[in-house]
């Protein structure tokens, strides 16, 4: 019996992080593809706006999506905390509900 399209997609997740510079978002992005922890991570600049320290903030910001598999995100969030100089970093996980049966193959053999 087949298993359901979205049962598989249930293992496939999108984790969002937010770093202050470019340099920093490559360093995350290239450990964690060369660790097998993530697939693939997306890098776009983003602007940001957000309250911190009694302060609101309006700044440039890196935002990197990082595919992978659900039991990964606990070695993720560990890896990002290390290499991040945000005192509290954004790091929260999505799931893909729907995907290609081919991407989802490779992301569970890439990671």
């Amino acid at each position: 019996m087949d298993v359901p399209q979205y049962e598989k997609m249930m293992d496939a997740i999108i984790i969002s992080v937010l770093t202050p510079s470019e340099e920093e978002a490559l360093n995350i992005a290239n450990t964690l593809v060369k660790r097998h922890l993530a697939g693939a991570v997306n890098i776009s600049k983003v602007r940001s706006i957000y309250y911190w320290k009694e302060k609101i903030y309006d700044r440039q910001e890196w935002l990197l999506l990082i595919k992978t598999r659900r039991e990964r995100f606990e070695e993720i969030k560990t890896e990002v905390t290390k290499l991040h100089s945000y005192e509290v970093p954004e790091i929260v996980a999505f799931p893909i509900i729907s995907a290609s049966d081919a991407y989802i193959q490779w992301l569970k053999e890439v990671t």
